[in-house]
């Protein structure tokens, strides 16, 4: 699939999306958002690839967040926001049910972690740089970053970040649990290819399984998170 702002390539199983404006470090706009919720559809109903990569065009960075001069564009930047919601790309992250890896490098800022945090596995090169700048601009993150960030690094470290618009370097994300490992930028390409190489070879039912289980426990609590594991483990294993 071409496109100006998102690409898409799929190999081995492994499909590979990347966003594709590096001149602007991967600015998310509307093109961009619509183009990726084209390209999550793709994926989710491309039979050949069990899990994708979704990385940044471009040696700055991964995503510099939302592109601001689109805001100036509209009459205010709560209609400029209002037109980036009338497509749920955030819920189509969550829906999908194969593992979908964000390979993170140089800046990854705003709607970056936000769409790093969609993501089931997180891994970024040591020079990657991460920064929540929303507060600075009068708003509060709009892709679910109140609610993914906090589930990855915890109520108080979220709210500082939010609240500061502090940078984080990779060596603290690791610490924070913002991602799941770090890498030398020299290998991130071929450390993102084993970890995807390896989900290839199990099965996809399992899974989505797996999925199921650990997202909705988040909504259902403990005792009927726990319930909900059961019958997806009894349903696995009467499909065995």
């Amino acid at each position: 699939m071409k496109d100006e702002t998102v690409l898409y390539h799929s190999i081995n199983g492994v499909a590979h999306i990347t966003l594709n404006r590096p001149d602007q470090i991967n600015a998310f706009n509307i093109d961009m958002r619509d183009s990726l919720f084209q390209t999550l559809e793709l994926f989710r109903d491309d039979t050949e690839s069990k899990v994708a990569i979704i990385s940044g065009a471009g040696e700055r960075g991964f995503c510099a967040g939302a592109d601001l001069t689109e805001f100036g564009t509209a009459p205010s930047q709560v209609i400029a926001r209002t037109v980036r919601w009338e497509r749920d790309l955030w819920g189509l992250f969550l829906d999908i049910q194969k593992p979908l890896i964000a390979k993170l490098h140089g800046y990854v800022i705003g709607s970056g972690v936000e769409i790093a945090a969609l993501c089931d596995i997180r891994i970024a090169a040591d020079t990657s740089i991460f920064r929540m700048p929303e507060v600075a601009l009068g708003m509060i993150p709009a892709a679910g970053g109140t609610q993914t960030l906090r589930n990855l690094v915890g109520l108080d470290r979220a709210m500082e970040m939010i609240m500061t618009n502090r940078v984080v370097k990779a060596r603290e994300a690791i610490k924070i649990r913002l991602v799941d490992r770090v890498v030398s930028e020299d290998i991130l390409d071929s450390s993102a290819e084993v970890i995807a190489g390896g989900l290839t070879k199990i099965e996809p039912k399992l899974l989505a399984s797996i999925k199921s289980s650990v997202r909705r426990g988040l909504d259902l609590g403990l005792e009927r998170g726990i319930q909900h594991e059961k019958r997806n483990s009894y349903h696995i294993a009467q499909n065995n």
